[in-house]
């Protein structure tokens, strides 16, 4: 079984915001192939089902970013899925607006929701897509807060909606059971 989870804030104040650019690229991902996240458990909306011949949960935690983690290791636990069959799409200020990199594991990059997954997960050993949504002209920390928080621009919204393409691609890739290597070797 594999778990792909999007991170981001529930809430309609939130829709569209930088900080929820994995809930956009999963619901990319539902709308291309007719699918809705029709159940709520474990703090969290799914949909579980068998796709490419395997069980997959789809999940968007509700628990806000920095608890991510909570609603996220529910599933692992309840369902008994590896770390390495659980794939976390999230946004990283570190990254140009709209590049996409795949990690295998490894520490969080000082992002809130992958350190609260390490730790109500309790591993490290967890995929990530990461989608860039590059850091705001002057650094502080309300400029941080501000722009990870607001809208993308029209121009900015269509190179993120090509990288959603590229991550409906790399999901279906994880889902027939390409392991990191391979994706990384094909998408970074």
């Amino acid at each position: 079984m594999k778990l792909i989870a999007g991170l981001g804030n529930p809430g309609k104040k939130y829709d569209g915001t930088k900080h929820n650019t994995g809930f956009m690229a999963l619901d990319q991902y539902l709308a291309k192939n007719s699918l809705v996240l029709e159940r709520e458990k474990f703090e969290g909306k799914y949909t579980k089902q068998k796709i490419k011949g395997e069980d997959v949960i789809l999940l968007e935690p509700q628990t806000y970013m920095n608890d991510s983690g909570r609603s996220i290791a529910q599933f692992a636990h309840f369902f008994k899925i590896d770390p390495q069959d659980i794939l976390v799409i999230h946004d990283d200020m570190d990254m140009p607006l709209s590049k996409i990199r795949i990690r295998a594991n490894g520490k969080s990059g000082g992002h809130n929701g992958i350190k609260s997954i390490i730790r109500d997960l309790g591993s490290s050993n967890f995929n990530r897509l990461k989608i860039g949504i590059r850091h705001p002209d002057n650094v502080t920390e309300s400029s941080v807060i501000s722009w990870v928080l607001s809208q993308f621009d029209s121009q900015q919204q269509k190179l993120m909606d090509a990288a959603f393409d590229t991550s409906c691609e790399i999901i279906d890739d994880f889902i027939a059971g390409k392991g990191s290597q391979f994706l990384m070797n094909k998408y970074n």
